[in-house]
C-alpha cells in the first residue's frame, strides 16, 4: 500500500522540483520509502512558506557504491 511522506524542502530546490527540472530527491533513508509512495514536499525557509508540491516516488537507489550509506536517491515525478 502506498504511503504519503510529508517532508521539508529548501526554496532553492523547491522551485526546480515544482517546475519538473529536478526529477530526484536525496534523503536520509529513515522512513521506509518505497517506489509507489508519495512525497508532499513543503517549502521551508525559517518556517513553512505555504507552498507545497506532491510527487510520486518512481525509483529508489540504495546501492552503497553510488549513495552514501544511510541515504537514498529517489526518482520522482510531479503529480496532481
Amino acid at each position: 500500500m502506498a504511503r504519503v511522506h510529508e517532508l521539508k524542502i529548501r526554496p532553492e530546490y523547491f522551485g526546480s522540483v515544482d517546475m519538473g527540472l529536478k526529477p530526484f530527491e536525496v534523503r536520509k533513508d529513515d522512513r521506509g520509502f518505497s517506489a509507489g509512495d508519495f512525497l508532499i514536499l513543503k517549502e521551508w525557509s525559517n518556517g513553512y512558506t505555504g507552498h507545497e508540491v506532491r510527487v510520486a516516488i518512481t525509483y529508489i537507489l540504495r546501492e552503497s557504491c553510488y549513495v552514501r550509506p544511510g541515504y537514498i536517491i529517489m526518482g520522482i515525478r510531479k503529480v496532481g
